[in-house]
């Protein structure tokens, strides 16, 4: 297997990214860009790299003739449907700067990044985004004059979107398009504010080209490769892996704007590669997982071997070893008869890099996908950083737990207190201020602090404990890490959900969600009836005891100060829509903490 293409024939790949979409249109004309569903089930439809190239001229046009010029900043609040993505391409082309918000962000963060990046226009999808966003263009202090509607017949007072490839191309307008430089900025991406309000990180053509060049030494991929793009653009690894590496790699993109029908998706297009945040990991194999205990007990049985011999099987190549031919034998026919027929039914079957990243893996997710032969690729970074920063490895390593090893374009390093601190090429600029001006966050040697803990071992694999401002001090001077204890506490099935309570307390207390998937199975596998009902279910004696059971279990792996004295099982799953979960599905456990004080206060009543 060799990894997707990086030169241009005999030259280096193109600095920018336009030159990029320059290059795919040339050499890669009629090869797949960019796939979607047309609205109300009426078929797909496709662009070719040529089509890219030439829808995204006449955009850029349409954009220009609305005053749009280098350097100015354009916010874009779609889902992940092609307006958003063409519009991106086509103001990079123009040299201007794109700025995705998300979909969830309230009136005062959209107002809070309005006036930060000092936009006079914003794209948005439709008539309930435009009532949000229209207050701020009679705010005198926001420099928005107008906004663009995507959805036809729903632009009212406002500009239709359709509007701006009615504009014919002007003379000489491709001495307009394409001249960035690499040291201009590309994009600013907002950190999605787990605490406090967003942060504008500026990123150049230079930092993510770097970082795009880095992760193509760390992964395996054949050339063109499909992604299916599911995460809001908003997020860092959203635009690696949906825009800026699919075009740096020529491969195609398939936007799915519905993250709940993000499995559906993987069942269409059988990927070879899928990036899923832990939570969507989770998901998966709570589903697989619901699916296997529905099966007789003779073919459970079955799978569990198989399971039993794949696991052996990455434990080998964990080690760098080669598997002895009688395993590898063993593998392959467990693989064949067993193992890709289940993951054919999830579209998983041709995988051959998975990976994840955003926040800590549970163990025991990833020892279930090692199961099934599907090492997750753990991997760790920042928006600061680019996204990714530290990788696990199939061509050169990994280690099931760790986030792996720096990538060539950065180097880590511990500080003295276990905060990671970062450096190196694709190491953002600084943020941006509302003058215009760019706030430096690195230390006079380069360096980053990240406010992630962690360790580094003697192979250079990188251990994420947890997040600074997040660790938990007791009222006896202990600190715990929560994400270790909730992800201890999700090893079983029937826990989707767990959040960790206990700053200046002398002992834990948690939140735990029923996981909406496995909860039912494992209800209806045990004769209750209640198995539709997520809050009758939490309240059945049968699954409280199981949970008792599971806490107890979790409580035995940590030490007294990490277990959990009382719980509170909740039967409604978090999310972004509600506001426990960013849109990149991180806890706010600011949000959480206030929105069940008083279960909280009450698990510390005497």
């Amino acid at each position: 297997m060799t990894p997707a293409p990086r030169t241009d024939g005999e030259h280096e790949a193109p600095p920018t990214l336009p030159l990029l979409l320059e290059r795919n249109a040339r050499l890669h004309p009629d090869l797949p860009a960019l796939s979607w569903q047309e609205p109300g089930g009426t078929g797909s439809s496709t662009l070719t790299w040529r089509q890219v190239r030439e829808h995204t001229a006449r955009l850029a046009a349409g954009y220009a003739a609305l005053g749009v010029g280098r350097g100015d900043h354009v916010l874009l609040m779609m889902g992940n449907r092609p307006e958003h993505w063409l519009s991106d391409l086509a103001l990079v082309r123009l040299g201007a700067v794109p700025v995705s918000v998300y979909g969830t962000a309230a009136p005062p963060q959209i107002a809070h990044i309005a006036r930060n990046c000092r936009a006079a226009l914003a794209v948005v999808e439709g008539a309930a985004q435009a009532e949000v966003w229209a207050p701020l263009l009679d705010d005198d202090g926001t420099p928005l004059e107008r906004l663009v509607v995507v959805e036809p017949g729903q632009e009212g007072r406002h500009f239709p979107y359709a509007a701006l490839r009615a504009e014919p191309l002007p003379e000489q307008f491709g001495k307009v398009l394409d001249t960035a430089r690499p040291e201009d900025p590309l994009t600013v991406v907002y950190t999605s504010g787990t605490t406090g309000e967003p942060k504008g990180v500026v990123l150049s053509h230079r930092h993510v080209l770097a970082n795009a060049r880095a992760l193509d030494e760390v992964v395996e991929l054949p050339p063109h490769v499909e992604h299916i793009c599911y995460l809001p653009f908003a997020h860092i690894a959203e635009r690696m892996l949906g825009i800026y590496l699919p075009c740096h790699r020529a491969s195609h993109v398939h936007l799915c704007a519905d993250p709940a029908a993000v499995a559906d998706a993987v069942r269409a297009v059988r990927p070879r590669q899928f990036f899923g945040v832990p939570r969507i990991w989770e998901k998966l194999a709570a589903a697989v997982r619901a699916g296997l205990s529905a099966l007789p007990a003779e073919q459970q049985r079955a799978v569990e071997e198989a399971m039993r011999v794949a696991r052996e099987h990455v434990g080998c190549r964990e080690r760098g070893e080669q598997p002895p031919a009688e395993l590898e034998a063993a593998y392959a026919r467990s693989r064949e008869r067993v193992l890709l027929p289940l993951l054919a039914a999830g579209g998983l079957d041709r995988i051959s890099w998975a990976a994840s990243a955003s926040a800590p893996m549970p163990l025991d997710v990833v020892r279930f996908w090692a199961g099934f032969g599907i090492v997750i690729m753990d991997a760790w970074g920042l928006t600061e950083t680019t996204g990714v920063a530290t990788s696990n490895s199939p061509r050169t390593g990994f280690r099931l737990g760790s986030v792996g090893r720096a990538v060539s374009c950065v180097r880590v390093r511990i500080a003295d207190d276990g905060e990671i601190e970062v450096r190196g090429e694709s190491v953002f600029a600084g943020y941006l201020q509302q003058d215009g001006s760019v706030r430096s966050a690195l230390d006079e040697d380069g360096w980053l602090r990240t406010g992630d803990i962690g360790r580094l071992d003697d192979d250079g694999y990188l251990w994420i404990t947890d997040r600074k401002k997040e660790m938990i001090i007791t009222s006896t001077g202990k600190n715990v890490s929560p994400a270790l204890v909730e992800n201890t506490l999700k090893e079983h099935p029937l826990i989707g959900q767990a959040m960790v309570h206990g700053d200046n307390h002398s002992y834990l207390v948690a939140l735990l969600v029923l996981d909406p998937e496995a909860a039912p199975a494992w209800a209806a596998a045990h004769g209750i009836e209640a198995g539709d009902d997520p809050a009758a279910l939490a309240g059945h004696p049968e699954v409280r005891r199981e949970v008792d059971r599971a806490v107890a279990a979790a409580n035995s792996r940590l030490n007294r100060t990490e277990q959990v004295k009382r719980y509170r099982l909740l039967g409604q799953e978090w999310g972004p829509a509600t506001g426990e979960l960013t849109p990149s599905l991180k806890m706010r456990r600011k949000v959480i903490r206030e929105k069940y004080a008083t279960d909280l206060a009450q698990l510390y009543d005497d």
